[in-house]
C-alpha cells in the first residue's frame, strides 16, 4: 500500500466558526480562500469553492504541513482535516 492511500486525508471548514482572519489562505491558497462573504472555504481539484456545510476536499500530501499548520493556528478552530478511511479527525479541534 502506498503512503499516499495509507495516510489519505480530506479537509473541511465549518463556516459558522469561520473568524474570516485568512491566516489558512497565507498557509496554503492552493486549498483555501476567502470568499466575497469574508469566510474561508476548500477549493477542490478545479479550484472552485465548496460550499455545500461539510463539504471535504482531499488534502495535496505536498500541502500537508501546510493544512495542519492552517487548523493549528485558525483562531476560530474551524478547519477539520480527518482521515478518509474511517473520518477520524487528525488536525482541528475535535483532534485527538
Amino acid at each position: 500500500m502506498s503512503n499516499e492511500t495509507a495516510e489519505a486525508l480530506e479537509v473541511w471548514i465549518d463556516q459558522d466558526l469561520c473568524t474570516g482572519d485568512g491566516i489558512c489562505v497565507q498557509y496554503a491558497p492552493d486549498v483555501f480562500e476567502l470568499d466575497i462573504d469574508g469566510l474561508a472555504y476548500v477549493k477542490d481539484a478545479d479550484d472552485e469553492l465548496v460550499q455545500t456545510p461539510g463539504g471535504a476536499v482531499p488534502v495535496p500530501l505536498p500541502l500537508l504541513r501546510d493544512v495542519a499548520d492552517s487548523a493549528r493556528e485558525c483562531p476560530g478552530d474551524c478547519i477539520h482535516v480527518r482521515r478518509v478511511a474511517d473520518r477520524v479527525e487528525v488536525y482541528g479541534p475535535d483532534a485527538e
